[in-house]
């Protein structure tokens, strides 16, 4: 099973998760839904663009479950990233992850 990940917070994963799918606002300004392709891949993005934050989850998407295309494209640095091109269905998801602050200050993975 090939899942990615989407970073998501709290108040946006609320909204969603009692309907079918997920809008992202990315999907509207970039016509893309962002996402990540491993643990490590996300945990970079959520330092580098949500340092400090406590709010944030991460959506474990099985690949092929995607209602929507699938494209992997590099970013302005040249790292390749999962791009969905269409709502997200949530039939999708496999799992919900918090990522809770650790003592350093990072971010990590942990169980909902």
């Amino acid at each position: 099973m090939a899942t990615i990940f989407h970073l998501i917070d709290q108040a946006g994963w609320d909204v969603s998760r009692g309907g079918t799918e997920h809008l992202a606002e990315s999907l509207a300004s970039e016509g893309f839904i962002h996402c990540s392709e491993d643990a490590e891949q996300l945990l970079r993005v959520a330092e580098r663009l949500y340092g400090g934050r406590e709010d944030l989850l991460a959506l474990e998407v099985e690949v092929d479950r995607l209602g929507s295309p699938l494209k992997r494209e590099p970013s302005r640095s040249g790292e390749i990233y999962p791009h969905i091109y269409g709502p997200l269905n949530l039939d999708a998801v496999v799992k919900v992850w918090r990522l809770p602050l650790g003592e350093s200050g990072s971010h990590y993975l942990a169980e909902e």
